[in-house]
């Protein structure tokens, strides 16, 4: 069996690298934010504190069933 033991500096090395690695996948992840220069209409958000991108938010489309008659159909019989 082989086996490998870790100096201590090594060891310190690497928990140093899994941090950093983990602080940049939290930093990198898109946040949504607020912008009132846009309106209520827009949704935005922000990756990493730099880069800021907006899209208009999506409207809920009503179905064309519902806006095609004005009175609801009577049952027909059969």
């Amino acid at each position: 069996m082989i086996s490998f033991r870790l100096s201590a500096k090594a060891l310190a090395i690497t928990a140093a690298a899994v941090a950093v690695a983990g602080a940049l996948l939290l930093a990198g992840r898109p946040q949504p934010i607020e912008s009132s220069v846009l309106g209520a209409n827009w949704e935005c958000t922000q990756t990493a504190f730099i880069l800021t991108s907006c899209a208009p938010r999506a409207q809920h489309a009503i179905p064309a069933v519902e806006t095609s008659r004005k009175e609801p159909m009577k049952p027909t019989r059969g």
